[in-house]
Order: structure tokens, then sequence, then C-alpha cells
């Protein structure tokens, strides 16, 4: 830390801070909060990247909500309207109807027409690849990014079959890293926990699932600069929607609570200008 508070003394007071956000199913509401705490201090974020719910948080602050705009909006939201039964397909739901869902909050339905640049990661299932979309329609992608395999069945775009990106890339920080940003703030909300009692094949493939994306993941972390990762997180599944307003105060105080890294912000939020 005493390094990172001399260089940022030494000539980075301009710089560019790009936020990295995880995926995490429900736990990505950790992200708003996370948000809300650095605003508070005065950061600009000047890029976001995110994966799956990252992306979707990603979007809607790039788009101009205000993190409170989006909790509000999330607790009205009948999820189970927007999800259909899919039979013999390659998933248990089909998201076609959430795409109405997203016409109405992002109803540009364009990378261009946000007001902080976006990278959105998928995983093209076929091709084995990671794919990053910074241009063009928005709400395609953010419906890959964020489709659970086997629990949705894959997105088609763009002649490409994608499923969730967090299955090769969790915390994409390789976008922004291109782009020349200077300071990166990842924020995980997909810890293991391992502390969970392994009882049956679901326990086993869950563990398998969040062990493999926890590896790939802390070699990314360990190049941020500030990270949140708060282990109050891991007590929500990641399909707890109703406690939304719970894991929004959780990625809240983890800023909040970290005064190591609140002096770094205090000192120089103000100063940063895109």
């Amino acid at each position: 830390m005493d390094s990172l508070i001399y260089e940022l003394k030494n000539g980075l007071k301009s710089m560019k801070i790009g936020l990295v956000l995880s995926g995490g199913g429900a736990r990505g509401i950790m992200h708003l909060g996370v948000i809300k705490a650095l605003q508070e201090r005065g950061v600009v974020i000047s890029d976001i990247a995110g994966t799956s719910a990252g992306a979707i948080v990603g979007a809607m602050i790039s788009h101009g909500y205000t993190p409170d705009e989006v909790l509000s909006k999330l607790l009205k939201i009948n999820f189970l309207k927007y999800l259909r039964p899919s039979f013999n397909g390659p998933g248990l739901l089909r998201m076609d109807k959430v795409e109405e869902l997203y016409l109405e909050l992002l109803p540009h339905d364009s990378f261009e027409s946000l007001k902080i640049p976006l990278t959105v990661t998928a995983t093209d299932i076929e091709a084995g690849e990671i794919v990053y979309f910074q241009s063009g329609p928005l709400i395609r992608p953010l419906m890959a990014s964020s489709c659970l395999p086997g629990i949705f069945e894959p997105i088609r775009y763009n002649k490409k079959l994608f499923v969730d990106g967090a299955v090769l890339n969790n915390l994409p920080i390789e976008p922004l890293v291109q782009k020349g940003i200077e300071f990166l703030i990842g924020v995980n909300c997909n810890p293991p926990r391992l502390d969970k009692p392994i009882r049956s094949m679901r326990t086993v493939i869950e563990r398998s699932l969040l062990l493999a994306v926890r590896n790939k993941t802390q070699e990314r972390i360990q190049q941020c600069h500030l990270v949140f990762e708060p282990k109050e997180v891991e007590k929500y599944d990641i399909f707890d929607v109703r406690k939304a307003r719970d894991i929004f105060l959780t990625g809240y105080h983890s800023v909040m609570k970290s005064p190591e890294k609140l002096q770094v912000l205090e000192n120089y939020g103000n100063l940063i200008k895109r």
C-alpha cells in the first residue's frame, strides 16, 4: 500500500480508473454497494469490464443509473415472469423473454449509447474461446454473458453459441489493460465456501466449479491495485435475489470498513479525472 500511495503522489493523479466486476449470480448485487461507496469517496470510473452479473451491473451503471436506482428496480422485478422452461433443450430454462426486460431497462440497446465505456465477457462454447464485446448491440451480449451453463439454453448471436463468461474469465482485467487503464479496482463476489459440507453430488460439482473459477480468478486479482472481496458474501446463494438489500450492504461495507483502501480513495479520489 505504501508503494501505491507513493506512485499516486508522483504523477498518477490524473490516471484513468478501471472497474472490473466478477460474475456470481445474485451475489453480483454486491457490486452496486461497492460502486456506491466508491462514488461517495469521489472516485470517477473511466471504464468498466464485467462478466455475467458483473456485466449486468456494469451496463446499468454505464447507462447512467445510480446504484440505489438499480437496487430499487431489482427489488420490483419478478424474474420468474421472464423465464420459460426448455423442453429437450441444452438447458433447463430459456432466456428469450429476458430480452424484453433488458429493453425496458436499457432501451437504447447499444454500447455506443453508454456514458461509461463497457466490456462484456462471454464464452463461445463451440470454439472454446473468450469473447469481449465493446461495440454494437448491447442486450444480446449481456444475455450471453449471464447464460449459466446447464441452467439456461446457450445464446445464439452473430452465428456463435455463447454461455456465461465466467467459464473462461470471471474477472476480465485484460480488455482494460489493453486499453491502457493505469489503475484497476477488482470486485470479486464469487469466493468458494470451503466450510460447506460435502454431502451430495450437487455440492461436489458446485465446489469443483467454484474452485476452478477461483483458481483462474486469483491470478487476475493479483494484478488489480485495489480488490474488494468480502467473505461475508459467501453466505448468500447465487439465486438469493430476495436478499438483494443485504447483499448490497455487504458490498457497501466492504469498502467503508477498509481503512487502508479508504486512505487512498480519500486522498486522491477527488483529483482523479477521466
